[in-house]
């Protein structure tokens, strides 16, 4: 009976190396995400200014990805991607040396045909005008009429930081090399 059980056990063994190898994974596989939080580094696309009273609340402007998003060493939001952002306050400037100021928040990327919510904003405050601290209240009074802050400018070029407002889970596609842009999939 023992040559039995050694000739069966032999048997097993060839069979078993024949069968193709399948990789074997430990514990749970977790799925790639690029995670809520992940910075999205921007620039803007256009100017942005309070001078001349022609931005207004709840303007659209835009922006586009200025340094690549990448997970695991592949893009997943490439350079050049379209984002667009809104106007959340408007001062102009004015008498008395009043600044103009602007503010935006930052609202959506688009890439490989997917809209990805972003958070963020930017800011801008002109150069307050005005005749100084020391000088008596007559000179404020008389003088601040003519006397004007700047106007708020935020140019093209200029770097904001966003930060996406979702989980975006990426597959990874076999093979893929890691300077091809990723294709992010819709929920």
């Amino acid at each position: 009976m023992l040559p039995a059980i050694v000739l069966a056990s032999t048997a097993l063994a060839q069979q078993a190396s024949s069968l193709p190898q399948q990789q074997m994974t430990v514990g749970q596989q977790q799925p790639a995400m690029l995670t809520t939080g992940t910075r999205v580094p921007l620039k803007l696309s256009e100017t942005l200014t309070t001078k001349g009273k022609k931005l207004k609340l709840g303007d659209r402007f835009n922006l586009e990805v200025s340094e690549a998003v990448t997970l695991n060493g592949v893009t997943v939001i490439p350079v050049g991607s379209p984002a667009v952002g809104e106007i959340t306050e408007v001062r102009n400037k004015g008498m008395f040396g009043k600044s103009g100021y602007l503010q935006g928040r930052l609202l959506y990327v688009r890439a490989n045909g997917r809209q990805i919510r972003l958070t963020g904003r930017l800011d801008d405050k002109g150069v307050n005008g005005g005749v100084g601290a020391g000088v008596a209240t007559y000179a404020t009074l008389v003088g601040g009429f003519l006397v004007t802050g700047t106007s708020a400018v935020v140019p093209a070029g200029a770097p904001v930081s966003g930060f996406l407002d979702e989980d975006i889970p990426v597959a990874f596609a076999p093979g893929v090399p890691s300077n091809t842009p990723m294709v992010v999939p819709t929920r």
